[in-house]
């Protein structure tokens, strides 16, 4: 799934392809949120982590994984 995090103080967007499920995500994110951990904790699927300050969090957007584009086909 394609998870999009917003860093306050940052030009860019965190997008990542993760394994995780939406409900992990959103628990994760209602956590840091809430206080009871520091840090957004998140597994890429390549089994990176990504660590982001709760305090700076902006906004986190869940969606589908996006299909590759092969080819040069019409659109």
């Amino acid at each position: 799934m394609e998870v999009k995090i917003g860093v306050q103080h940052a030009p860019r967007e965190i997008v990542l392809e993760s394994g995780q499920s939406p409900e992990e995500v959103e628990q994760a994110v209602a956590e840091a949120l809430a206080g009871k951990s520091q840090l957004l904790t998140l597994v890429d699927e390549h089994g990176r982590k990504v660590l982001v300050p709760a305090e700076r969090l902006a906004y986190v957007e869940l969606g589908e994984p996006s299909p590759r584009k092969v080819g040069f086909g019409a659109l």
